[in-house]
């Protein structure tokens, strides 16, 4: 039993050639994609937080759900985040989560989180393009567009 260890892997697999993923130029084409991959049964229902995995050229690597919460409020926790952030190897992120109520004003929560993110992402280089609030009709709030992030 002496010189036993758990193994740890860390691993991400390209199903789509990045030559031919999107590129994301603005906030209406993030707003756009993380909408129609939002499951429309839930997304009137409960908020949910999802990232937007880019490589350096602003190309989709992926988008990952990070949690799902309860009508006002979901859990973000920014060890699993950032997990995900460097077992992608990504450079670039667009945060975005959804408000069932329609409201599209981001709470000082929402804010705070933002920032709390944006300062972790820094030590690792990491830049946070922008934050977006989605809505159950498809509209959409940018931190970034707004000047706040």
């Amino acid at each position: 039993m002496k010189d036993k260890v758990n193994e740890i892997q860390v691993s991400y697999k390209e199903k789509i050639s990045m030559s031919k993923s999107q590129a994301i130029k603005c906030s209406a084409d993030a707003g756009k994609l993380l909408f129609d991959t939002w499951d429309k049964n839930t997304i009137g229902l409960q908020e949910s937080f999802k990232v937007m995995l880019l490589n350096n050229s602003n190309k989709i690597k992926g988008i990952y759900q990070l949690s799902s919460g309860g009508i006002t409020g979901t859990l973000v926790d920014i060890r699993i985040l950032f997990a995900v952030i460097l077992k992608t190897l990504s450079v670039g992120v667009i945060l975005s989560h959804c408000h069932p109520s329609g409201k599209l004003k981001p709470s000082e929560a929402d804010k705070q989180l933002t920032e709390k993110i944006k300062k972790a992402a820094a030590f690792f280089d990491v830049k946070v393009l922008d934050h977006l609030i989605i809505v159950p009709n498809g509209e959409y709030y940018s931190f970034a567009d707004e000047g706040i992030l």
